[in-house]
């Protein structure tokens, strides 16, 4: 059996997953890998055969997505043309992870796509919203990557076709300590705006992983570090809390670790104002204005409670069940 794993390249989340994803397919059959778009920093344990520029919403450096960068380094020709181009036809199964070009290719050619990914079940009608509506943020999640059948994972099983996060091995069979430094990751602010958030906090040992950080260097109390995975999950395994976006898979994780969370969804990305609506119903730390925020932040610091859930470890199960269901 020929499986293609097509994957989200805007971000971390989705090529953090795929780590654990691709080695448990590849059991499963001959798989091939396709990645689009420009803003992930993980770089991927095993070969990759399309690389594609696709279509990434661009980070901006104040805490959101950048919509006028995010449209000028569009290439829409270039987008149709690997749309017409992706051999999706020479795969027996088409698996994607919230990615635009095998997914519209699969469409056109009227082949079956499996999508698997969290932006599936964050359209689930019982996972939260946020309290304003977003009808183009809707839109976004339900029309960019159309799929034949959808499966999601969420912070909460939702129904037998949305599932409960993967979590990595590195994190799953970690031993977890507590250093009393706390980490960061927040790839839509510049190091300037990290500092002016974090700097009054002095008593804290801040350790920050940036997109704007070509080396490391330290400010205060605060250590800027340059993006890697393997840093990356020494300095979160071992620290007292962690501050994120609301995105999906480091979230997910600390709740495994049982590590304190404070999330901050990005501006103009509903997705992480639907995950930031989820998280605040189970009890984790939002914060919605960096501007006015030092009173939850100390707060947070101080007396924030750990939330602990115990994901288990289903990843080659679910594989399994979604290849058998497009297959038999």
């Amino acid at each position: 059996m020929k499986i293609l794993y097509a994957i989200q390249g805007t971000g971390n989340g989705h090529l953090a997953r795929a780590t654990e994803i691709v080695p448990l397919l590849k059991k499963l059959g001959e798989t091939d890998i396709l990645v689009s778009g420009i803003q992930g920093d993980i770089r991927l344990p095993f070969p990759v055969k399309y690389r594609l520029y696709g279509f990434s919403f661009i980070f901006g450096n104040k805490g959101g997505v950048a919509i006028w960068k995010t449209i000028t380094k569009a290439r829409i020709f270039r987008l149709v043309n690997d749309i017409h181009k992706i051999p999706v036809h020479q795969y027996d199964v088409v698996i994607n992870d919230f990615e635009p070009v095998s997914a519209w290719a699969c469409k056109l050619r009227k082949k079956t796509c499996v999508g698997l990914s969290h932006q599936n079940a964050v359209l689930h009608s019982k996972a939260p919203r946020p309290t304003k509506k977003d009808v183009l943020g809707e839109w976004i999640l339900k029309h960019y990557a159309p799929a034949t059948f959808r499966y999601g994972f969420h912070f909460k099983q939702l129904d037998e076709h949305n599932f409960e996060p993967v979590i990595r091995s590195a994190i799953r069979n970690a031993t977890i300590t507590n250093n009393g430094h706390y980490t960061v990751y927040l790839p839509a602010f510049s190091n300037l705006e990290i500092e002016k958030l974090l700097g009054p906090h002095q008593s804290i040992r801040w350790q920050v992983f940036s997109k704007h950080c070509p080396k490391s260097y330290t400010k205060g109390s605060i250590q800027f570090n340059p993006v890697s995975l393997e840093e990356f999950n020494r300095s979160f395994i071992a620290c007292s809390g962690i501050m994120c976006t609301a995105g999906f898979e480091t979230p997910a994780e600390a709740l495994f670790m049982g590590k304190k969370l404070c999330v901050i969804p990005m501006k103009n990305q509903y997705e992480q104002a639907c995950n930031a609506a989820m998280l605040a119903d189970m009890g984790v730390s939002v914060i919605q204005k960096t501007g006015s925020c030092h009173d939850i932040l100390s707060n947070w610091l101080q007396s924030g409670q750990a939330i602990k859930i115990a994901y288990p470890d289903n990843t080659q199960s679910i594989l399994k069940r979604v290849i058998l269901a497009i297959t038999k």
